[in-house]
């Protein structure tokens, strides 16, 4: 559909890729990855059309269509929620409307006219647009997207203009589905998803018709999303089968090759070159040292692999130990006016525990925080801190408590005096503040990156009870992985909140669901968590990552084995719910069917008859529809069932 061929881009005086070749094929699923700066969003700008090549060309089939979703910046207004996606449809409505006044006009000119075969033509090419577009369907298309996205349906009479920023993006996107390009170009689309909806558009992206190529800071979005990573890196495009996991072992085998065949010929050029500085002007080897000197210059050398980042490993200074117990609610409740968030929750959080808190928006996690972090009063019940607990609070918007007059290396270094001005550039390198970002002062920082770098602070602090909300909004990959491996080896206690599944599963020791003005409690991580709530046995604990919380008295990092591969049994469940669902569709439709196949056969005017087969052919072909997916759904349930 989409070819670049010696593709090449610069920004300013910096090459970002060059000699790019790639057939972007109908069915692609790509994730583009590299580091900041390196040309990922350039690139899906050139795709889109947005921005041009500096070398080679880049060709698009005729007729293919493009969706571009931006990291950020959309604002949408003057309608509804509902209607503004609905807006994507405008063309089926316009056709519908048209489809009618030729109805009426072939009324009225004569059957056997040259204008009456043309407006036949006319009427059946919009026929076909509205039968394809499924335009009886339009309510219930965009109401599942909607859902899917977590839109409250009191929401959907909203206007457009009451939203935030994420929320507006969130609309964006919502428009972009339903829209189904052929090529689906998403940067960065998990950054304003909560985990609920994370998980949908996972579900949304496996099943999609067309192409589609992201960008994403979310490697267990990319896992499940992507069958081809591609990676921008030092001036080029490498490409790798399959998902990011695989992209990880590839490149690593693809660089320790690269080494090993450059160390080799560096032996062997040296080997040639001793040679040929020995017996350069002995003239028995004469023969012997030009043989050596062609084989030099016909030598295809190998170039060493360039150096990676550097792999920042950072470790909390270690705190004092608290008490076993570290926090403890009895029957708290906690209101706002009407609104009830929680209703006599009662837990314990213990020594070494990492919780993870989940739940719809709005189900309170963040109020749990703060309830914890005293930012905010209860409404009733008592909250106590244990013995020797020293706690420290991460906000959302924790920006709003640094100095703006100070510059970010002056205020580092007064949090931590005894480390080193390199030791301090690297973690602050790590959290995307590198070379002279680090003279900046706070106050000229966008709101991300005053949060990053107060997350970058906490990790210098030695506190034993850590409440973290969204530590990892802002972070790329890199930063992630400092973070989280800062965190397992932490020997405090941690309460986070999170839509990073990977974080989620490879932290948390217990889960705590919030909703309905519930707490309930989960062993576990996220993982086991979902199996938990499918209702399915869990298997044998020996085969799960983590699934046990560490013991109160112990302070080692949970264990870091991997998952076994397994069956989610949640997938399962949706799949059995989908089947019965196209099962009922199935039988509605058969029944409407039948029932216009009657009125079909009593005339009662032109308009009618035309409508009527309209709809007929429609529910034909909805009903085919339904058969290949209800076949499909059988076919996959009764494999994952073995």
């Amino acid at each position: 559909m989409i070819q670049l061929s010696g593709a090449g881009k610069r920004f300013a005086h910096k090459t970002l890729f060059e000699d790019l070749n790639w057939l972007i094929t109908p069915q692609e699923r790509v994730g583009i990855v590299g580091g900041n700066g390196t040309g990922k969003s350039t690139l899906l700008k050139i795709i889109a059309g947005i921005e041009s090549l500096d070398y080679g060309v880049i060709n698009r089939q005729k007729g293919v269509s493009i969706g571009y979703l931006p990291q950020e910046g959309l604002a949408l207004k003057g309608r509804t929620v509902f209607n503004e996606c609905m807006s994507v449809f405008d063309h089926l409505r316009n056709a519908e409307k048209e489809m009618e006044t030729l109805a009426h006009r072939m009324g009225e000119i004569d059957p056997k006219s040259a204008e009456y075969q043309q407006v036949v033509e006319r009427f059946h090419r919009l026929e076909s647009e509205i039968i394809a577009g499924d335009i009886y369907n339009l309510d219930s298309r965009v109401g599942t997207v909607l859902d899917g996205l977590q839109f409250p349906k009191d929401d959907w009479s909203r206007l457009t203009d009451e939203f935030s920023g994420g929320w507006q993006m969130r609309i964006a996107l919502a428009k972009l589905l339903l829209e189904s390009p052929d090529v689906l170009l998403l940067d960065e689309p998990t950054n304003h998803l909560d985990l609920e909806a994370r998980n949908w558009l996972e579900d949304y992206l496996t099943a999609y018709p067309g192409a589609f190529i992201l960008i994403s800071h979310d490697r267990y979005f990319l896992d499940v999303t992507t069958k081809k990573i591609i990676e921008v890196w030092n001036k080029r495009v490498h490409f790798y089968p399959g998902n990011y996991e695989k992209y990880l072992t590839q490149k690593a085998e693809r660089l320790a090759q690269i080494q090993a065949a450059y160390t080799n010929q560096q032996a062997k050029v040296e080997q040639l070159e001793a040679f040929i500085s020995r017996f350069r002007y002995q003239a028995t080897k004469a023969k012997q040292v030009q043989s050596r000197i062609k084989e030099l210059e016909r030598m295809e050398r190998v170039e060493a692999p360039p150096p990676e980042e550097k792999t920042i490993h950072f470790n909390f200074p270690q705190p004092k130990q608290s008490g076993r117990i570290v926090a403890e609610f009895k029957d708290v409740s906690k209101s706002y006016g009407a609104k009830h968030v929680f209703s006599k929750a009662a837990f314990t959080i213990e020594r070494c525990d990492r919780i993870a808190l989940v739940g719809h928006n709005g189900a309170g996690k963040s109020t749990l925080i703060k309830l914890l972090a005293g930012a905010e009063p209860l409404s009733s019940g008592s909250y106590t801190l244990g013995h020797n607990v020293m706690l420290e609070y991460f906000a959302q918007d924790q920006y709003k408590e640094l100095d703006p007059n100070s510059n970010l290396i002056d205020d580092i270094s007064a949090t931590a005096p005894r480390a080193t001005n390199t030791e301090l550039r690297n973690l602050l390198g790590c959290f995307l503040f590198s070379e002279d970002d680090v003279y900046k002062k706070m106050g000229v920082l966008s709101g991300g990156e005053r949060n990053r770098y107060a997350l970058a602070r906490l990790l210098l602090r030695p506190a034993n009870f850590l409440l973290l909300d969204e530590p990892t909004n802002h972070l790329d990959m890199r930063a992630k992985d400092v973070l989280l491996e800062a965190l397992q080896e932490y020997s405090g206690t941690v309460v986070f909140v999170s839509h990073d599944r990977y974080f989620l599963d490879r932290l948390a020791t217990r889960v705590f669901e919030i909703g309905g003005g519930e707490v309930k409690i989960y062993p576990g991580n996220y993982e086991d968590y979902l199996w938990r709530i499918s209702g399915q046995p869990l298997p044998s604990l020996n085969g799960l990552a983590q699934s046990t919380r560490p013991a109160a008295e112990a302070v080692a990092a949970p264990v870091k084995t991997e998952p076994a591969k397994r069956i989610n049994p949640l997938k399962v469940q949706k799949l059995e719910e989908r089947l019965r669902q196209v099962e009922g569709e199935v039988a509605a439709l058969e029944s409407g069917i039948a029932e216009l196949e009657s009125r079909m056969a009593v005339f009662v005017s032109m308009e009618e008859t035309q409508r009527v087969s309209a709809e007929l052919e429609a529910s034909r072909q909805r009903h085919e529809k339904l058969l290949a997916e209800w076949e499909e759904l059988g076919a996959l349930i009764e494999e994952m069932a073995g």
